[in-house]
């Protein structure tokens, strides 16, 4: 950064494509699927019209999978605010 700059440059939105549905979620899922002799985590999300299902990341061990997938459906949950709060 120079002496001119602001601060830090504008991040990329996360997911480029732009937003998935205009809609309230109603739910959100993940699933553990084999891929290749890799462990692939995919979030399904619920909507009134429509069902949304997107690969996240693929793991090398399926315990890091399920790990993973334990952490976005809970993260995703709060999201939506159907999920714990405290877990």
């Amino acid at each position: 950064m120079g002496p001119d700059s602001e601060g830090p440059p504008a991040r990329e939105p996360l997911n480029p494509d732009g937003p998935i549905s205009a809609q309230h979620a109603d739910a959100v899922e993940v699933e553990v699927v084999p891929d290749r002799g890799k462990w692939a985590v995919e979030l399904i999300v619920l909507f009134a019209d429509e069902v949304v299902r997107k690969r996240i990341a693929t793991y090398r061990t399926e315990r890091l999978a399920r790990i993973s997938a334990d952490l976005m459906k809970r993260s995703a949950e709060r999201e939506i605010g159907g999920g714990p709060l405290n877990g």
